[in-house]
């Protein structure tokens, strides 16, 4: 079978591996549809993000869904055929963290295509998988690529989780890549009333804006692009960062009200931050980190119509032309999601 694999910045080959057979409790997925993730393009881009970087050749891949091919004994609620997304998060269930219901803080996770162990965890870019059974969500009627975005829709649902009650609220969403697009649906979905995104591309603009958001603003080029929302303290309850970016933080603050919320989704490396503005305004800032439970809701919230997904889904290409397709994820004047399609 074929995979994917980043040996280093900009060297990714189509190799090939052994077919997996699945054991007792496992499932044989046959690869639908892949989404190049963020942190796929830092491994591909520059060989890795912050202070994880590629020590040896590892497949990519984590945003995945396909057709259960072979099931392991013990399977009865799948059939073979059925479309399933499936989760790369595989905490231990056994440590501290796990016992706790933080499995996203597990510390002995195996996360698909994940640098930050060594030896590091292989990805799911590849023409078949194995999984075990509690990683697979029949995704009913959706498609693989709907499918497919249910890892990074896990992401945000988690990280709503953190911002509490959005209905009534005022929200900034700062980015507009997958993620920050991705807040604002999840966002008009739970009530906001007012959702402004910032980015510096006028296509995710415009793509924030088909998707729920009331105002899209490129902080490239307008003169003090929040200061509007400066007056009176500051006009946002609740801010999505999800750029990585530290002076999109920064300049989000005079915006945001006292005692607003900071969800900060975007990894982009260390970030230094305005400590006495944000304490003087006693802002609540949250890290989020991955998902575990969210991502059967993610499956079923596409599934019933209450998200749609589809739009952000810009482009499909074959595995054969992994390159390009990791060129074109790269290129955020023209496309949002690329999934690769086996």
């Amino acid at each position: 079978m074929k995979v994917i694999v980043a040996h280093a910045a900009k060297d990714l080959r189509v190799e090939t591996r052994e077919m997996p057979e699945p054991g007792p409790g496992q499932v044989r997925v046959k690869m639908a549809a892949g989404g190049i993730c963020g942190s796929d393009l830092h491994y591909y881009n520059h060989g890795g993000f912050g202070a994880i970087r590629l020590r040896e050749p590892m497949i990519l891949g984590h945003e995945v869904a396909g057709h259960v091919d072979a099931l392991g004994a013990g399977v009865d609620s799948l059939s073979v055929g059925a479309l399933v997304a499936v989760s790369p998060s595989r905490p231990c269930g056994h440590c501290a963290y796990c016992a706790k219901g933080q499995q996203n803080h597990c510390l002995n996770m195996r996360f698909y295509g994940s640098a930050m162990p060594f030896p590091h965890i292989q990805g799911a870019f590849r023409e078949f998988i194995v999984a075990d059974l509690a990683q697979c969500a029949d995704a009913g009627d959706l498609t693989a690529g709907e499918a497919a975005m249910a890892e990074p829709l896990s992401v945000v649902l988690h990280g709503a989780r953190h911002a509490g009650d959005l209905m009534g609220k005022r929200v900034l969403v700062t980015g507009c890549g997958p993620i920050g697009l991705l807040a604002v649906l999840v966002a008009r979905a739970a009530g906001a009333v007012d959702i402004v995104a910032t980015d510096i591309a006028d296509f995710t603009l415009r793509k924030a804006r088909q998707v729920g958001a009331d105002r899209g603003i490129n902080v490239a080029t307008e003169t003090d692009p929040l200061g509007a929302y400066a007056a009176d303290k500051g006009y946002f309850d609740v801010l999505f960062e999800c750029s990585g970016v530290a002076s999109a933080l920064a300049s989000a603050v005079p915006a945001l009200r006292p005692a607003a919320t900071i969800v900060q989704l975007g990894l982009g490396g260390d970030m230094t931050l305005p400590m006495q503005a944000m304490t003087a305004k006693e802002l609540q800032l949250k890290g989020s980190f991955r998902f575990h439970e969210e991502f059967t809701t993610a499956v079923d919230m596409m599934r019933c119509g209450r998200l749609d997904v589809k739009p952000l889904i810009t482009h499909r290409i074959g595995i054969d032309d992994a390159t390009s397709a990791f060129e074109l994820a790269s290129d955020r004047s023209q496309a949002i999601k690329v999934n690769v399609t086996f």
